[in-house]
């Protein structure tokens, strides 16, 4: 495995820590989303009865506890959902980034091959094997690593929907009750 890594060339260390990064984050964020979903799945009578309130929540009740109208509870509420939704982007970077650089080191790779027909008279397969491995190994890394880390951060954008829906219809409630003194 560590002669494949030699062999892809000097880009296989970006993708390498694109991979490190990627998984990280999608670790980081699948547990923080089914977190917060399982502390959402209650129902919302259970929610402002239990003496622990979600963290996520915490913000927008202590609104709702300040008299904030529903446009602040909004705001409150968006902001909860931006930092939920922190780090999604990073990933949506690494999925695109990794196959650029796989492509960048079929280029280089390539590049190689050609200066060798370039500087000998006679060429053999085994002359051109250095720079076609290159290309070939950067390639393949480079998609190995998009294709997970763009279906787990497709995954995650979804649960990131869920959650915001949930602190949307939560936040909706908790403001209705509001109004009618419940």
């Amino acid at each position: 495995m560590v002669d494949l890594f030699l062999k892809g060339g000097f880009l296989m260390y970006p993708i390498l820590l694109g991979s490190v990064l990627g998984v990280a984050i999608l670790i980081d964020k699948f547990i923080q989303y089914r977190k917060i979903l399982r502390e959402l799945d209650i129902p919302l009578g259970d929610i402002l009865k239990k003496g622990a309130k979600p963290a996520i929540l915490a913000p927008i009740l202590e609104g709702l506890k300040n008299n904030c109208d529903e446009k602040e509870v909004s705001i409150i509420g968006t902001k909860q959902i931006r930092r939920i939704e922190k780090g999604l982007s990073w990933l949506a970077l690494i999925a695109s980034i990794e196959p650029l650089l796989g492509l960048t080191g079929t280029v280089t790779g390539m590049m190689k091959a050609f200066m060798v027909i370039e500087k000998s008279t006679s060429v053999n397969p085994s002359m051109l094997a250095g720079g076609i491995w290159e290309a070939l190994i950067t390639t393949a890394a480079g998609l190995l690593v998009a294709i997970p880390i763009h279906l787990g951060h497709h995954y995650l954008e979804n649960r990131a929907d869920d959650i915001a829906f949930l602190l949307k219809e939560i936040t909706n409630e908790l403001t209705l009750r509001g109004k009618n003194g419940i």
